[in-house]
């Protein structure tokens, strides 16, 4: 089995001593830093912006997962890229034109990530999913930190799991949003890649023992 990647979401992070947070996921069992960039326009919530993400930049030692919630993001790819993300996620809902936004992510040497809220369907992807390196599956309501597990997540990851297979492609699937140590080993079983965790990681007393905690139970 591929090992899990762990990236835990930064937007639940202590945003008065954000170094500390970066430092303490650098020095962690976790794979990549989750970056959640909301425009408070395509979801209900601002979080932060270019000057926070170049200053995370500057401290991180392991790859920028940066998921982009915003309207129109295709203004924003090459600015992105020069702040140093590794994968940049769009989602669907915001991308008229998917497979262009998909090569211009990859033409500035990025991964090509696509974003689906929880009431989208994973038959929209089956045109495109060749070309795309991670699917985000939002397993809450895309905007705000802290909301309970949708259950429905675990037959989405499936039916996406088979189009993946169908479509011969080596996309990684990834789950944004409730994940802890309750339901990571069914995500895993079930297909995951990538967890996501953000206030189950911050908010508990231990964050790098928590993802510890989730990087074992996922990777046994």
């Amino acid at each position: 089995m591929n090992k899990i990647r762990i990236a835990p979401s930064l937007l639940a992070a202590d945003f008065g001593n954000l170094q500390r947070d970066v430092e303490m996921v650098n020095s962690s069992q976790a794979e990549w830093h989750h970056i959640d960039v909301m425009d408070g326009v395509f979801v209900p919530n601002i979080s932060y912006g270019m000057p926070v993400i170049k200053n995370i930049a500057e401290h991180a030692t392991k790859p920028l997962d940066v998921h982009l919630m915003i309207i129109e993001p295709d203004r924003y790819i090459k600015t992105f890229a020069s702040l140093g993300a590794n994968i940049l996620t769009v989602h669907y809902e915001a991308c008229p034109h998917l497979n262009r936004t998909i090569q211009a992510i990859k033409e500035e040497g990025m991964m090509a990530g696509v974003a689906l809220n929880p009431h989208t369907s994973i038959n929209l992807l089956a045109d495109s999913i060749a070309s795309i390196d991670l699917v985000c599956v939002m397993s809450v309501n895309p905007g705000y930190g802290g909301q309970k597990f949708i259950e429905n997540t675990f037959s989405k990851v499936r039916d996406l799991k088979a189009l993946i297979h169908e479509k011969k492609s080596k996309t990684l699937i990834e789950i944004d949003g409730g994940v802890n140590a309750e339901n990571a080993k069914a995500l895993v079983e079930t297909g995951a890649d990538v967890l996501v965790a953000g206030s189950f990681v911050f908010n508990s007393q231990d964050p790098l023992a928590t993802i510890s905690q989730i990087a074992n139970i996922a990777n046994v």
